[in-house]
């Protein structure tokens, strides 16, 4: 496990301290696939990543999923600092892609620390951060093409993928049915070649040829 303190330096300066928290705060382990927190439920405390990654989505009544962002160690979860600050539910799903190690911070010491200057700075420098990350999701669904987004995805994470096709859904924001029908056209021009929970690229060249329109 990390040093809480390595990880994020401005618990240094918060009262209370880490050590005056003692074990109510953590550390708490899980194994991958945990719901850490859910959509519409109050937020149970402030969780900081010592190991592991949480993936942080969106959920729609039809079963569709939109990946908002990840956070890994050293980072900050905007959904539950939003959560926290307007004292209403949670906008999103946060869950657990690999086993993880964190600590849960409950609210009322949140509050407290965000007296502390550069704890506050460092939350509402988040802010900053993921809204640029988020600006860059929506013009993605909003303005590019889904085989283009679809082959950047491919791209970048060797020749062979275990990944199924509701996964790539669920990180593109779509339904598993039209990722399954582009992955098909790309396989008829023989740029990659499907299997069970398996793809196999065969031609990254025409992938990056395909993703190349999509804005830096």
């Amino acid at each position: 496990m990390n040093d809480p303190l390595a990880l994020y330096p401005a618990l240094a300066e918060v009262v209370p301290t880490l050590a005056e928290l003692g074990p109510d705060a953590g550390p708490l382990s899980v194994p991958a696939g945990t719901v850490l927190f859910d959509e519409h439920a109050p937020c149970q405390g402030f969780p900081l990543v010592l190991s592991g990654e949480v993936k942080v989505s969106r959920h729609s009544g039809d079963g569709r999923s939109l990946e908002l962002y990840r956070v890994v160690p050293g980072e900050l979860c905007l959904v539950s600092s939003a959560c926290l600050f307007r004292s209403q539910p949670l906008s999103a799903q946060g869950v657990t892609t690999r086993p993880s190690t964190l600590l849960l911070i409950a609210p009322p010491v949140f509050a407290r620390w965000l007296e502390t200057p550069v704890f506050r700075n460092e939350v509402l420098g988040l802010f900053a951060e993921r809204m640029a990350d988020l600006t860059g999701l929506i013009d993605a669904i909003a303005f590019q093409r889904l085989d283009q987004r679809l082959a950047a995805a491919l791209l970048g994470r060797g020749q062979d993928l275990a990944l199924t096709h509701q996964a790539l859904a669920d990180e593109l924001g779509t339904v598993r049915e039209i990722v399954s029908r582009l992955l098909r056209r790309f396989e008829r021009e023989g740029w990659v070649e499907l299997a069970r929970e398996h793809i196999h690229i065969r031609d990254s060249a025409a992938l990056r040829a395909m993703a190349a329109a999509l804005p830096a």
